[in-house]
C-alpha cells in the first residue's frame, strides 16, 4: 500500500544544496544544537546548518501518523502529539534527544518490550545520501536496503531529513507498581511472563523498566496507563524520580511526567553536579535541571580536564569513564550483572527489557544492529567512572565490557566510546552489509564510513 505523499520541504532541499557546494574532500557534519554522543570526535572544519529541520510537519490523528524532521526532538514531539492524545510508540528517555538522532543511532524505553526500538514504527524516510541525493526509503520498497541498514549507521548512510512514523493513543494517566527482586534470575522471570502475556500478576503492563541498586535488591517498575484520576507524583522539583523506585511500592504520574521521569536527574547522574542536594536543588533553576545541560557540563570537564586535575591534585587514581548501554540475552543478565559486580562495581544500573517488533524481514531484520527477532534481551545502562590508574586511558574497564558482551551474545550501543578492532566490528555490526549499501548511495566515500566514525572519532 503506498503511503499519501507529503509536500517537498524547502528546509531539506536547502541543506541538500548546501551538502553539494561542499568541496568534495570537505568532511561532512551536521550542526546540531545538542548531542547525546559521548564519544571523541574530531573537531569539524565545517557544519551543515539544520536549525530549519527541527519541527514537526505535520500530524494525522485518524491514521496515528506523523510526518517530523530529523533534527526535531523528542521534547517537541511529544508536546505537539499529546495535543492528540497519541505519542511515538517509543520515547526515549531524554528530552533532547532527536528522532533522526534515535533511528540512526538507536534509541530505547519502557515501551521497548512492547514496540521494540524507535526505528520500528518508521513508515518511510527522506535521506540525503552521500551523493547529494534525497532519497524516499520504505521497508520493502526500491530502497529498503538503506532503510534497514540505516538504524544505527550514525550518519555513515546518510541524515534522515523527514520521518513519517506512527503513534499510538494514551490516555492522561500512568500507574506504577515497583515489584522488588530478589536477583536477575526473578527479575528475568517477571520480565518474561510480561512478553509472553501483556501481564504481570493479572494487571495489564504498558512499559516496564527497572533498576539494579545492589546484588540483592533489584526494582521492575511496572507501568499501565489509566484514565483514572487522582493524585500523581511531581518529579521535577524537589523529589527525585530514581529514589521513589526503590522507597515506594506504586505511584502515578502524568503520561508527560512519566515519559520525563529521566530527564529532570539524567537517571541519578545529576548528582555528579550537587543538583540532589537539597539545598543546591532548591538553588538550581527548574530550567536547568535537565539532561542537555548536565551534558554540555559534562563537556566542559572532558575539554579542560577538571576532575582529573582534582584527582591529581589529591593523589587519588586516575578515572576511567564507563559510559556504556548494552544489550544482552535475558537469559544472561545474571551472568552479565555478576561478572559485573566483580569486575566494574558501579551501580545502579538501569534495566530495560526489549524485543523486535519485526518478524516478517527474517531473523535478524536490522542488519547494522542485528539483534535476534523472537528473543527477550535486557538493556544495561551504567554511566559514570572507575578508578584504574595510569591504565585509564587505555581504557581497560571499557574494553573488559566489550569482550563480555560479545562473549554473551549481546551488542553494544555506539553512542559513546568504541574500541573494538576491525574483523570483531564488522562480524557484530554487519560491515560487508553497511559496504555494500554504502557503495550504493555513497560511492564516493563522502560520508565517513561507521567504524572510522565510532572507533577513530573521524
Amino acid at each position: 500500500m503506498s503511503l499519501p505523499s507529503v509536500a517537498p520541504d524547502p528546509a531539506a532541499a536547502e541543506l541538500a544544496a548546501a551538502f553539494r557546494r561542499l568541496p568534495a574532500d570537505a568532511p561532512v557534519r551536521l550542526g546540531k544544537r545538542t548531542s547525546n554522543l559521548f564519544r571523541p570526535r574530531a573537531a569539524a572544519t565545517t557544519t551543515l546548518d539544520t536549525s530549519g529541520l527541527s519541527g514537526v510537519l505535520a500530524i494525522d490523528p485518524v491514521a496515528r501518523t506523523a510526518d517530523v524532521q530529523g533534527m526535531c526532538t523528542y521534547e517537541t514531539l511529544v508536546d505537539a502529539t499529546l495535543a492528540h492524545g497519541l505519542i511515538p510508540p517509543v520515547v526515549p528517555q531524554l528530552k533532547s534527544i532527536t528522532l533522526g538522532g534515535a533511528v540512526a543511532g538507536l534509541g530505547i524505553e519502557s515501551t521497548s518490550l512492547r514496540n521494540g526500538l524507535p526505528h520500528e514504527s518508521v513508515l518511510e524516510m527522506d535521506v540525503l545520501t552521500g551523493s547529494g541525493e534525497i532519497v524516499t526509503c520504505t521497508p520493502d520498497g526500491e530502497h529498503a536496503d538503506l532503510f534497514r541498514a540505516f538504524p544505527n549507521s550514525y550518519g555513515s548512510l546518510g541524515y534522515a531529513l523527514r520521518l513519517r512514523i506512527e503513534l499510538e493513543p494514551v490516555p492522561p494517566y500512568v500507574a506504577l507498581r515497583h515489584v522488588a527482586c530478589a536477583d536477575a534470575d526473578d527479575l528475568t522471570r517477571a520480565v518474561e511472563e510480561v512478553a509472553a502475556t501483556g501481564e504481570y500478576d493479572g494487571l495489564r503492563v504498558d512499559a516496564v523498566d527497572g533498576v539494579a541498586f545492589a546484588p540483592g535488591d533489584l526494582r521492575l517498575t511496572l507501568a499501565r496507563w489509566t484514565d483514572e484520576p487522582g493524585r500523581v507524583s511531581d518529579y521535577t522539583g524537589q523529589q527525585v524520580y530514581y529514589r521513589s523506585v526503590q522507597e515506594r511500592t506504586s505511584d502515578r504520574l502524568t503520561i508527560r511526567d512519566y515519559l520525563w521521569r529521566w530527564d529532570t536527574d539524567w537517571f541519578w547522574c545529576s548528582a555528579a553536579f550537587g543538583a540532589q542536594n537539597p539545598t543546591v536543588r532548591r538553588l538550581w533553576p527548574a530550567r536547568w535541571r535537565r539532561s542537555d545541560v548536565y551534558h554540555r557540563l559534562v563537556g566542559l570537564d572532558r575539554r579542560y580536564g577538571v576532575v582529573d586535575r582534582l584527582d591529581a591534585r589529591a593523589g587519588r587514581p586516575r578515572r576511567e569513564r564507563v559510559i556504556q548501554d548494552v544489550e544482552v540475552p535475558a537469559d544472561r543478565l545474571g551472568d552479565f550483572l555478576a561478572w559485573f559486580d566483580a569486575e566494574v562495581g558501579m551501580r545502579p544500573v538501569w534495566l530495560c527489557p526489549l524485543r523486535l517488533r519485526d518478524t516478517t524481514h527474517g531473523e535478524r531484520p536490522w542488519a547494522s544492529y542485528p539483534l535476534a527477532a523472537g528473543t527477550t534481551y535486557v538493556n544495561a545502562g551504567f554511566w559514570g567512572t572507575v578508578p584504574v590508574g595510569p591504565e585509564a586511558p587505555d581504557a581497560p574497564v571499557n574494553r573488559a565490557i566489550e569482550a563480555k558482551v560479545d562473549e554473551l551474545g549481546g551488542h553494544k550501543s555506539l553512542y559513546s566510546e568504541a574500541f573494538y578492532d576491525v574483523e570483531t566490528f564488522d562480524a557484530l555490526y554487519d560491515g560487508p552489509n553497511l559496504a555494500a549499501v554504502r557503495e550504493r548511495y555513497d560511492p564516493g566515500g563522502r560520508l565517513t564510513a561507521l567504524y572510522d566514525k565510532v572507533v577513530r572519532g573521524r
